[in-house]
């Protein structure tokens, strides 16, 4: 199985500190996420409909007419590479690695294709993978890039899948408003934006054919109806979006300029979180560990993601543990 972010109950039995005296950075989620509206009473007694608000808020929201609601961007992640015959699929890398795992496992031949090779490599490939803003490198992919590759895919029946799971904090850079289009599939998350990581939704975005044979493949109520209705509510609440795009843009910066002021300074940013590429990586993660920060560490490139704290204690808990690791480091 591989290992994510988030894992804080086994970081609270690895270094014996109690769990309500941690800061958990490790995961790249709104720490102050969309406020879970009262939930009436039917809505838990009811199983799931299609024909509910969520499908509606959804293609408000990413301007796109064809949408298929699954459980989180996982459920796609590992379902979509059953949809086609073997083949060659290239992972841009380094990336989420759930991605060239799920492919491997359907018995597709996996190529890790660093950014700058796309190009050369595009020609090998039936299937490119890229997730835009990469995670968790921060890099973006321009919608010209990506049309070019998706032209040269579509040459051979091929597909363009872009994971946006981040993508919610700069909407311009996103495909949805083009799809569907022959050969893209885009996924989408509520868990990071809206920090609903826990109600298990996303959505997938492209042509009819293939949402169908997904969701026959996935088979009825992929979502829980209590899920459905939070998910419609904040797809819809647009000040909500709009005020937290600002406050996290803010607190972005706040922590650029926090982590370069200890000689952290992040190789690649997003509004949700800062990448830290450094020879002394895993050092660094378990120091902060020790001071009760969990931070998310990488081995290839050795590296850290830095999410953001939820609080101004959580700011102070950070400052101070960076401080206590500036000592600790060697020179």
């Amino acid at each position: 199985m591989l290992k994510h972010g988030g894992r804080l109950l086994e970081a609270v039995q690895q270094y014996q500190i109690p769990l309500a005296k941690w800061l958990d950075l490790s995961t790249g989620i709104n720490p102050n996420g969309y406020s879970i509206p009262a939930i009436p009473d039917s809505i838990w007694q009811r199983l799931p409909e299609d024909l509910d608000e969520l499908i509606s808020a959804a293609q408000q929201y990413y301007q796109c007419s064809d949408i298929l609601a699954v459980a989180g961007s996982q459920a796609a992640i590992q379902s979509l590479p059953l949809l086609r015959p073997a083949g060659t699929t290239g992972i841009v890398t380094p990336s989420y690695a759930e991605h060239a795992y799920a492919w491997k496992k359907a018995g597709h031949k996996i190529l890790n294709i660093p950014a700058h090779e796309v190009e050369q490599s595009i020609n090998q490939l039936d299937t490119l993978v890229l997730v835009n803003p990469n995670n968790p490198t921060a890099q973006t992919f321009t919608e010209k890039q990506c049309l070019s590759w998706l032209k040269n895919l579509n040459q051979r029946k091929g597909w363009l899948i872009i994971d946006e799971a981040f993508i919610d904090c700069t909407p311009e850079l996103s495909l949805s408003k083009l799809a569907p289009l022959e050969g893209l599939i885009i996924l989408r998350s509520i868990g990071k934006f809206f920090g609903l990581a826990g109600l298990r939704a996303g959505f997938v975005l492209a042509e009819p054919t293939i949402l169908k044979s997904l969701n026959e493949l996935l088979g009825p109520w992929t979502i829980s109806n209590p899920s459905r209705f939070v998910c419609a509510h904040a797809l819809q609440d647009k000040a909500w979006q709009e005020q937290t795009r600002q406050q996290l843009q803010q607190q972005s910066q706040r922590l650029n300029l926090l982590l370069t002021k200890f000689q952290l300074s992040p190789t690649g940013s997003t509004q949700l979180f800062q990448w830290v590429q450094s020879e002394h990586a895993i050092l660094t993660h378990q120091q902060l560990a020790k001071q009760a920060v969990l931070t998310r560490h990488f081995n290839q490139p050795a590296s850290l993601r830095f999410g953001l704290p939820a609080n101004e204690s959580g700011w102070q808990h950070l400052e101070y543990a960076l401080q206590q690791l500036s000592v600790a480091l060697p020179e």
